[in-house]
């Protein structure tokens, strides 16, 4: 199974991981890292090596980041950078994460980064044009 690892600023990837297992229950090979003011990108490649220790890479990792460029983005680039059985995808939502669950155990690395992108497009909707889509279905 494919590791995670949510890295964000502040204590956004903690709350999210609750809020997923809330919904999917306990996830196992997954971890949050937090980026906490005053911290540099250096503190963060030794929480992401730490946790790394934690996890069975066996099948990868899948870095679940907030945002393109940020320090959580940065420092997890350093790692990646080194093995090509790892990946960042940015702009983690709850829709992600959860799709990303429940595809992990039967999927391969390439296919886990994929799902992830297109469940963090898929998961913005308007609820009008939801409604205008349906009125235009049953049409």
């Amino acid at each position: 199974m494919t590791a995670i690892i949510i890295g964000t600023h502040g204590k956004f990837s903690q709350e999210i991981l609750r809020s997923s297992e809330m919904i999917f229950g306990k996830q196992e090979n997954v971890s949050a890292v937090t980026f906490e003011p005053g911290e540099g990108p250096d503190d963060l490649v030794k929480k992401y090596k730490k946790e790394l220790e934690q996890l069975d890479l066996k099948e990868g990792v899948l870095f679940l980041v907030d945002l393109f460029g940020g320090s959580p983005f940065n420092a997890a680039s350093r790692i990646v950078s080194e093995d090509e059985n790892m990946d960042i995808v940015t702009g983690i939502n709850l829709p992600m994460l959860l799709e990303v669950y429940g595809v992990r155990d039967s999927s391969n690395f390439q296919e886990l980064v994929d799902t992830a992108k297109n469940a963090a497009k898929e998961g913005i909707k308007s609820l009008k044009e939801v409604l205008v889509q349906q009125e235009d279905d049953e049409l």
